[in-house]
Formats: C-alpha cells, sequence, structure tokens
C-alpha cells in the first residue's frame, strides 16, 4: 500500500475557560475546528479558515514567539505542536496521514454560527477542563484541549 500524506491544520478555539468540539461526521471522533491546508495557503490561515467555516467565531490566535521582520522576511504563526496523524489503515498498514498542524486561539462568544453545508451548532460542544477529563475523547484531544485553555488562561493574565 502506497502511503500518502496531506497537510492539515487544527484550532482549539478557547472561550471563558472552555474549548469548542465536534463530532466529526467522517471520523467518528470528538475533535476541534481543522481541515486541510489549501493550495497556496500557509498552516495558519488554513485553521482560521476552517474556525471560521465551521463555528462561525472569529478567532484570534494565540502566540508564543517574537515577531521577527526584515524586507525580505518575516514570521508566521508557529503551531503549538505538529501531529503525525494516521487517518487510514488497512489490514495493519497506514495508507494515509495527516501532517497536523495544531493552533490555540481565543474567541470572544460561544455563539457558534456555522456556515452553510456545515454542521449546525447542535453538533458542538464546549468542554472546560473537568469536563475534557471525563469526556469520552482520544487522548491528544484531551490533552491539547487542556493546554489550549491554560495558554489562553496566561495570555488573558495582565
Amino acid at each position: 500500500m502506497e502511503l500518502t500524506r496531506h497537510v492539515t491544520a487544527t484550532v482549539y478555539v478557547v472561550a471563558d475557560g472552555a474549548t469548542a468540539l465536534h463530532e466529526h461526521p467522517g471520523l467518528g471522533l470528538r475533535l476541534p475546528p481543522g481541515g486541510h491546508v489549501d493550495r497556496g495557503e500557509l498552516p495558519h490561515q488554513a485553521a482560521l479558515r476552517e474556525a471560521r467555516e465551521e463555528t462561525g467565531l472569529d478567532p484570534t490566535l494565540l502566540t508564543d514567539h517574537a515577531d521577527v521582520r526584515s524586507e525580505t522576511a518575516r514570521s508566521i504563526p508557529r503551531p503549538r505542536h505538529l501531529m503525525l496523524a494516521d487517518v487510514n489503515v488497512c489490514d495493519g498498514e497506514v495508507g494515509h496521514q495527516h501532517v497536523d498542524h495544531v493552533f490555540y486561539a481565543r474567541v470572544g462568544s460561544r455563539k457558534i454560527d456555522p456556515d452553510p453545508g456545515e454542521p449546525g451548532p447542535e453538533a458542538w460542544t464546549w468542554y472546560d477542563r473537568a469536563t475534557l477529563r471525563e469526556a469520552d475523547v482520544d487522548d491528544d484531544v484531551r490533552e491539547l484541549g487542556i493546554e489550549a485553555i491554560d495558554a489562553a488562561d496566561r495570555a488573558a493574565e495582565p
């Protein structure tokens, strides 16, 4: 089996101490907003686009690095994590993977209003630290969700 890899971007959006997860229609997993990086798009742009399309929210990325610039180069937001996700496994062989750029962001509201064609607001649930610890989600989703909430709390400190 030939292995294919696609570049994806995910963003844990945080509001009032909780992050939003939805039941992914194709994977049957509870996940934050995210999807494939389009041609000509940078991973952080894809993360923001996917969050807007899937939730209707306008996220602000949480960055943890200096903004370095010159006339010919500039920093771009770097992901908090890079994850390699096995998407298609057949007879023990991995056929497809996602190289996922994981970002954290804050939003000013918990009002989910997705674009037409996306799962509706009822597909989304806000999880705080306690509900994430008890939720039936993959370990990486739990750990990254809690880390995103912590990062948003730190960013809000004066």
